[in-house]
């Protein structure tokens, strides 16, 4: 099989991708080891998915948005952030200036059966289910993928989606820097008895986190991060248990607080690739940089690879240059490392801050989030930063 370009794993990253350029003419091989069923009909992970404004312009491009009906996405209109024991805290809304909400929280189940909507139609993409790659083997301008059916793939092109533990990243020799937080986080959906008023909270409270995300009719995504051990005892309550541990957990500020949904925990794993290309080769999404859910940017940053790398290929295939040239690959590379090496970092210090819970790392950053809220500036740019009022991705780089 001769193709254009190869996908590797089609989660949302993959999907989103493979659509950003299913009209340009290219020949697309999307290549997920999930059955076909996962893709299409996807089962409630547990996560939601917040989408700054940014983000959605992209998923409107991408005809992605419009197949989500109106109980799947929920407004964000502002966030909480609280340290320890202390009721004072960090409040962020929208800068008045802005488009109204902070973002709006998606279930990433729908996410993922949007996207593949997007593409189950689409002539010149090919989607290979059931399968895996086996093996790559570099070219001079094209390279081979050994797929487990047996199959050989030759790509001009071979990209990278298949998460943040990419085993096609370490077979091409690219090294990342994981800091793996030894917690494990836990979300669910649970009723409230007491209004949330669509605002996120964030609690770094001392010994655990916790995350409120508000969702329609009174619903809320919650998040709880724990060592490991201590999530085994709280995924072994029954649910009249859990509900009370929850409630407690909040100290009571939503009120009773009853599980909707099933519960699904995670590893904390932060990635951030050495490289994000190779001769005829490139990450995007998780691939390329996991983000530690605390800043909720994790998707945010896979769409902004997508259009970044997307938007260079159309504009090479319509000028009839090379689609994998080296010069190409670079500049992607140098874009995305500027969109998210700051990001990245930024986060995993503040995770480390206040995540610690001596006394003198507590001390610091009850002062900084103090300062934090005494300075204007400060808020209105994370208001900003959260609600990413700039201009869609896609538009900008579009040929």
């Amino acid at each position: 099989m001769n193709v254009d370009i190869a996908i590797v794993g089609a989660g949302p990253a993959g999907l989103c991708f493979a659509k950003a350029l299913a009209d340009t003419g290219l020949s697309i091989l999307l290549i997920e080891r999930q059955p076909l069923e996962a893709l299409a009909e996807p089962a409630f992970d547990g996560r939601e998915i917040a989408l700054t404004q940014r983000s959605v312009r992209t998923l409107r491009e991408l005809g992605l948005w419009d197949r989500l009906g109106p109980a799947d996405v929920s407004p964000l209109c502002s966030a909480h952030v609280l340290n320890g024991s202390s009721m004072r805290g960090l409040s962020v809304v929208p800068s008045s200036t802005g488009d109204g909400e902070l973002g709006f929280l998606v279930p990433n189940d729908r996410i993922r059966r949007a996207a593949y909507a997007c593409i189950e139609h689409e002539p010149h993409i090919t989607l290979v289910t059931n399968t895996s790659v086996t093996g790559i083997t570099p070219g001079g301008s094209s390279s081979q993928l050994q797929l487990s059916n047996g199959t050989t793939v030759t790509a001009r092109l071979v990209v990278a989606a298949d998460s943040r533990f990419s085993q096609l990243r370490r077979d091409v020799g690219i090294a990342a820097d994981m800091h793996d937080f030894g917690k494990t986080m836990l979300v669910c959906r649970m009723a409230l008895e007491l209004p949330h008023g669509h605002e996120a909270l964030e609690w770094f409270d001392h010994g655990q986190t916790l995350a409120l995300l508000p969702l329609h009719n009174g619903e809320a995504s919650v998040v709880l991060t724990l060592p490991g051990q201590e999530m085994r005892a709280v995924m072994a309550l029954d649910d009249a248990a859990f509900n009370e541990d929850m409630r407690r957990r909040f100290d009571g500020r939503f009120g009773q607080m009853r599980l909707t949904s099933t519960r699904h925990t995670y590893p904390l794993v932060a990635v951030y690739a050495h490289r994000f290309v190779a001769p005829q080769f490139a990450l995007i999404g998780d691939a390329a940089v996991g983000m530690h859910p605390v800043t909720a940017h994790g998707f945010n940053l896979g769409l902004i690879s997508v259009a970044s790398l997307a938007g260079e290929i159309r504009r090479a295939h319509a000028a009839g240059r090379d689609i994998a040239s080296a010069s190409l690959l670079q500049r992607y590379q140098r874009a995305h490392r500027l969109a998210t090496r700051p990001l990245y970092l930024a986060t995993l210090a503040i995770v480390k801050l206040y995540t610690n819970d001596r006394l003198p790392a507590r001390l610091a950053r009850s002062a900084l989030l103090q300062a934090s809220q005494a300075a204007p500036p400060f808020r209105f740019a994370l208001a900003r930063i959260l609600s990413s009022s700039g201009r869609g991705p896609l538009s900008a780089t579009s040929p």
